[in-house]
C-alpha cells in the first residue's frame, strides 16, 4: 500500500469515527431531553394536585399517581437510552476500525416504542381527566 493511498484511508477513517461520534452525542441529547420531559411530568402532578386544592375541587388521586409513574419511567428510559447509546458508539468504533460495521436498530426501536407508548398513555389520561 503507498503512502499516499495509506494517509487517505486514515483521514477517511477519522471522518467516520468523528460521525459516529457526533451520532452517540445525538442520542445523549435525545436521552437528557426524555429524562427532562420525565422530570416535567412528575412535577406536573405535583402542580395539579396544589392547583386541585386551592381551587378546593375534589382530586382523583390516581392521576397523581399517573403522572409520577410516567416520570420515573421516562427518567429511567433516558439513563437506559444513555447506557444504550455509549454501548452503541463503543461497538461501532471497533466495527469501523476491524472495517465489519453492520447497522444496529436497537435503540432506535427503543425510541419508537417509547413514543408511542408515551403518546397512548397521554391520550389515555387525558380522556379520563376530561
Amino acid at each position: 500500500m503507498s503512502e499516499k493511498s495509506y494517509n487517505e484511508l486514515k483521514k477517511q477513517n477519522r471522518r467516520v469515527h468523528l460521525a459516529n461520534e457526533r451520532t452517540f452525542l445525538s442520542w445523549i441529547r435525545t436521552s437528557i431531553g426524555i429524562m427532562a420531559f420525565g422530570f416535567v411530568v412528575e412535577k406536573f402532578g405535583l402542580f395539579l394536585e396544589q392547583l386541585y386544592y386551592l381551587t378546593g375541587k375534589q382530586i382523583n388521586v390516581n392521576q397523581g399517581k399517573h403522572s409520577t409513574i410516567l416520570g420515573v419511567f421516562l427518567i429511567s428510559l433516558g439513563a437506559l437510552m444513555g447506557l444504550l447509546a455509549f454501548v452503541r458508539y463503543k461497538k461501532v468504533e471497533r466495527q469501523i476500525d476491524t472495517d465489519t460495521y453492520k447497522p444496529s436498530l436497537i435503540l432506535d426501536l427503543l425510541l419508537t416504542i417509547t413514543l408511542l407508548s408515551v403518546a397512548i398513555f397521554l391520550i389515555i389520561f387525558l380522556i379520563h381527566s376530561l
